[in-house]
C-alpha cells in the first residue's frame, strides 16, 4: 500500500487538474474536426483514447520532471516532500515507471492513423526537455504551452488525416491560454524560485502580472473568434464567448492577488472548468 501511495504521489493521479489541462485541447480539436451528423461512436472512442493518453503522458512527464528537478525541489517548500526529492523513490525506479507509462501510451497511440502517430512521436523530445527550460529561459511556460496543447492538432489530424489553418490558429491561441494560467500558477513558488535561480514568466513579469496575463488571454479569445468565423459557427457561439471573457478577464485576473499562493492555485484550477466551457461553446457553435 505504501508503494501504491508513493506511485500515486509521483504520477499525480490524485491531482486530475494536470491531465485535464492536457485533455481539454485534445477534445477541442476533436470537436472542431468531427462531423456530428455521422456516427458518434468514433467521437466517443477517440475522446476516450485521448483521455487515456493525456493521463499516461502527463504521469510520465511528472516523473521525468521530478527526476530532472529533484535538487531544486528539495529547496522549495511546496515540492520538498515529493517522492524523488525526498528520497522515498529512487531515480532508477522513477525511470522504470516512466518507460512503462510511455509504453502504455504508445499502445493507445497506435489506434490512430499513421499521420497522427508520426506527429505524436515527433513531439516527444519537446515533451521531455520542457523541465530543463527553467534553467535557461524566462519562458518555460511558453514551452509548456507548445507541449500541452499539441493534442489539439493531433486530434484534428486523427479525424481529417491532414492539417489546415483552423487547428493551427486554435493551437497558437491555446498556447497563450497555457502561458497565462501557468504564469498564475508560478506565483506560488516565486520567492523560492528567485532564491534558487530558476526562471519563469512569473518572475519576468512580476511587476506587471495582470497586463501580461490579460494579453495572453485576449490572444486566446481572438483565436476563438477567428475559428468561429472560419468554421461558420452559429451566431450564438459568438454571444456565449462573453462567458469565456468573463471567466478569464474578470474572475481570473481582475481580483488576482499574486501574493496569495492559495488564491493563485484556485485561479489556476478554475481552468479545468474553463476547458469544459470552451468545449460546450464549440458544440453550441457546430450543432445548435
Amino acid at each position: 500500500m505504501q508503494n501504491i501511495k508513493l506511485f500515486v504521489e509521483l504520477t499525480r493521479f490524485n491531482r486530475p487538474i494536470g491531465y485535464m489541462l492536457l485533455f481539454w485541447p485534445c477534445l477541442w480539436g476533436l470537436t472542431i474536426a468531427y462531423d456530428f451528423n455521422s456516427d458518434l461512436e468514433i467521437f466517443y472512442f477517440y475522446s476516450f483514447l485521448f483521455l487515456m493518453g493525456s493521463i499516461l503522458m502527463r504521469s510520465a512527464g511528472c516523473i521525468v520532471n521530478d527526476i530532472v528537478d529533484r535538487n531544486f525541489d528539495k529547496k522549495v517548500e511546496r515540492t520538498k516532500n515529493r517522492p524523488i526529492a525526498s528520497g522515498k523513490v529512487s531515480v532508477r525506479l522513477g525511470i522504470i515507471y516512466s518507460i512503462v507509462l510511455c509504453g502504455l501510451a504508445f499502445l493507445v497511440l497506435i489506434n490512430f492513423n499513421i499521420f497522427t502517430i508520426s506527429m505524436a512521436i515527433l513531439s516527444m523530445p519537446l515533451a521531455f526537455t520542457y523541465p530543463l527550460m527553467k534553467r535557461f529561459t524566462y519562458w518555460p511556460q511558453l514551452f509548456l504551452g507548445i507541449t500541452f496543447n499539441y493534442g489539439l492538432v493531433l486530434a484534428w489530424i486523427s479525424i481529417n488525416n491532414s492539417i489546415s489553418i483552423v487547428p493551427v490558429i486554435f493551437y497558437i491561441g491555446a498556447i497563450f491560454w497555457t502561458l497565462g494560467y501557468d504564469t498564475i500558477y508560478g506565483y506560488q513558488d516565486i520567492k523560492d524560485d528567485e532564491i534558487i535561480g530558476v526562471k519563469s514568466t512569473s518572475i519576468k513579469f512580476k511587476n506587471n502580472p495582470k497586463i501580461f496575463i490579460s494579453l495572453c488571454y485576449l490572444l486566446f479569445l481572438i483565436s476563438l473568434i477567428t475559428i468561429g468565423v472560419l468554421m461558420n459557427f452559429k451566431i450564438i457561439y459568438f454571444f456565449t464567448l462573453i462567458i469565456i471573457f468573463f471567466h478569464l478577464i474578470i474572475y481570473q485576473i481582475k481580483n488576482l492577488n499574486v501574493e496569495s499562493p492559495n488564491e493563485c492555485l484556485q485561479k489556476f484550477k478554475s481552468n479545468n472548468y474553463f476547458g469544459l466551457i470552451v468545449f460546450i461553446n464549440i458544440l453550441i457553435g457546430k450543432i445548435i
